[in-house]
């Protein structure tokens, strides 16, 4: 299991299940920039989308950069899906297929 990337077809060709559509320079936690959001790992998009939610629950934050946080967000919350879907679809290949009764 040295894979280290997800499938890409689980949620589309490109992988960004329509996530870049509100690409901006950088992302308000000062993070990477929203088009790389896909070159993340699991573990460091999973730790980017914390504390996104963290700054949101903080408040104080402009609507803008509120917005933004949010977006940025969805995008991280996305790529972890991604990540948990092609894991299980991995899993399920690995296990042996259960026959079917009545089949040899």
């Amino acid at each position: 299991m040295s894979d280290a990337t997800p499938p890409t077809h689980a949620t589309g060709p490109s992988g960004d299940n329509g996530s870049r559509s509100h690409a901006g320079p950088a992302s308000p936690t000062g993070g990477s920039t929203e088009l790389d959001v896909e070159q993340l790992s699991y573990e460091q998009a999973r730790e980017e989308l914390v504390a996104v939610v963290n700054r949101l629950e903080a408040g104080g934050a402009s609507l803008e950069e509120s917005l933004g946080l949010w977006e940025r967000g969805e995008a991280l919350a996305n790529r972890c899906e991604q990540w948990l879907h092609g894991a299980q679809e991995r899993l399920e290949a690995a296990r042996p297929q259960e026959e079917t009764p009545g089949r040899a």
